[in-house]
């Protein structure tokens, strides 16, 4: 089992939800996190003032999936959340050693 972490741009959210629906992803979790990469922030203006911005409101992605449909779900949100724009994303996969359902008991394959 695999667990994959998608950072992405918020206004991304619909495409990539769409894009892991049609390959058969029956669950994620989305969180609003703030951060910085490369692009290190940038500025805005507001009321005619400059403002410094140095943490960028981006998406959290959690995702639990076998192996078997791990590359499948890195392709599509990556496909999915491609903008060619610098703070496009990152995609983190970790090994996922066990699952619970805490309603049945189920573990791993079964509880995804």
């Amino acid at each position: 089992m695999k667990f994959i972490v998608a950072v992405i741009k918020p206004h991304r959210l619909d495409s990539v939800r769409d894009a892991l629906t049609a390959i058969g992803v029956h669950g994620l979790t989305v969180s609003e996190v703030r951060g910085y990469g490369r692009q290190g922030g940038h500025t805005e203006i507001y009321r005619g003032a400059e403002y410094q911005v140095n943490f960028v409101p981006k998406l959290k992605m959690e995702i639990a999936v076998s192996d078997d449909l791990a590359e499948r779900v890195v392709e599509a949100v990556r496909e999915a959340a491609n903008n060619d724009q610098i703070g496009d994303g990152k995609i983190f996969v970790f090994d996922l050693e066990q699952v619970m359902r805490i309603r049945t008991g189920e573990t791993d394959n079964e509880a995804l």
